[in-house]
């Protein structure tokens, strides 16, 4: 395929069949070229993958969290991804989970993005209005595409550059955190994310069976989780905003 050639991955596990609709909707309706990525399936993962690829406290400040296998598994369907683009030489690759629809705001988002677009840039096209505030790079319009400090969280759907996806293979051989927050550790990563407002996606699980990552966790281990979350996102923020406000 062309280099400059753009294309989109959506990461579906097989056996989710309650969203095979909503995979076939996203192929006709997005703009570009669409592509199945075969998520990883957290239940055919062997101990010796998890061990070889996971490794606890591995970047500081440290993940409070262990992570489960459903966790690991959805950082190793993203690596697919990135492979995917490197592999098939595209200049970018839409990366989009199966639980995401596009609303009115798509097409806006999508031209901003694909404007402002360089081999390097990892640029997200977030769910939740309103919750990354950062310097503004490019604005089309009533768009614009910020460098939000800190990154938001969700994997939803992002734009990645093949430089941007050669770097990110090569700093995740291992990881000790889910790729959404690691992502938000430019300082780590060598990417520094962008986002696009509004984003022209919505997030959909609710209406296709549930979040495939949930599992069920006892009430001593929800309760360190609340109280350990704060602490540790306080800590992503001061060294974001450390970080950050690189200029344009």
């Amino acid at each position: 395929m062309k280099s400059d050639a753009i294309k989109a991955f959506i990461i579906h596990l097989d056996r989710a069949t309650d969203r095979r609709g909503q995979v076939e909707k996203l192929i006709a309706e997005l703009p570009i070229p669409a592509e199945i990525i075969d998520a990883v399936d957290g239940r055919r993962l062997g101990q010796a993958e998890i061990e070889r690829v996971y490794r606890r406290h591995l970047h500081k400040p440290p993940y409070p969290f262990r992570l489960s296998i459903n966790e690991i598994a959805c950082f190793l369907s993203h690596r697919k991804a990135w492979q995917a683009i490197v592999d098939q030489n595209l200049a970018a690759g839409l990366v989009i989970e199966d639980d995401v629809a596009l609303n009115s705001d798509f097409a806006d988002a999508w031209n901003a993005a694909r404007a402002y677009l360089e081999p390097s840039q990892f640029i997200r096209l977030p769910f939740r209005p309103g919750k990354e505030t950062g310097p503004e790079r490019f604005r089309k319009e009533g768009t614009r595409i910020i460098e939000p400090i800190p990154v938001g969280l969700g994997m939803v759907a992002q734009l990645v550059g093949r430089d941007a996806a050669k770097q990110l293979l090569a700093v995740t051989k291992q990881f000790d955190r889910p790729v959404d927050t690691l992502m938000q550790m430019s300082w780590v990563t060598g990417v520094n994310p962008l986002s696009v407002h509004p984003g022209g996606v919505e997030e959909v699980s609710a209406h296709l069976g549930g979040s495939t990552l949930k599992q069920k966790r006892s009430v001593m281990h929800r309760l360190s989780r609340e109280i350990l979350r704060p602490i540790y996102r306080m800590r992503i923020r001061s060294l974001s905003r450390k970080h950050g406000k690189r200029p344009a």
